[in-house]
């Protein structure tokens, strides 16, 4: 399992799936390549300061490691987006909460990209 750590994936991961509970929101996004899994962490300053941010973010990456690989599907980018919740919450409400994320986003069907036009693309007849 690897890091998401640039900008652009995070991006992309944003478009995919999600499922939101009180500590966090999950988002993921099947790749196309068949690389290993990836996760990657957020947490924004409006959670904050940086100390409290930072035990989210701690707690949020202790949730990965002790999920089973099994509930991660391959090929696929994560992103757990920490909420001000995280900092209270039980932590093994939080891996159920986790657990049944997985379980959530395994039954949503992928999202299709918008294949519509650009309404100011020169190409388009009207």
């Amino acid at each position: 399992m690897d890091r998401l750590r640039q900008r652009a994936d995070f991006l992309a991961v944003a478009n995919g799936a999600r499922a939101n509970f009180s500590a966090f929101t999950v988002q993921s996004l099947r790749r196309d390549d068949q690389g290993p899994i990836r996760v990657g962490f957020t947490v924004t300053k409006k959670n904050g300061t940086a100390t409290e941010r930072n035990r989210i973010r701690r707690r949020l990456r202790e949730l990965v490691k002790r999920l089973d690989a099994i509930s991660m599907r391959p090929h696929h980018d994560y992103v757990l987006v920490g909420r001000r919740d995280a900092l209270t919450r039980d932590f093994a409400a939080m891996l159920e909460d986790l657990r049944s994320a997985m379980r959530r986003l395994d039954r949503q069907p992928p999202k299709l990209r918008d294949t519509r036009r650009n309404p100011n693309d020169e190409t388009v007849k009207r």
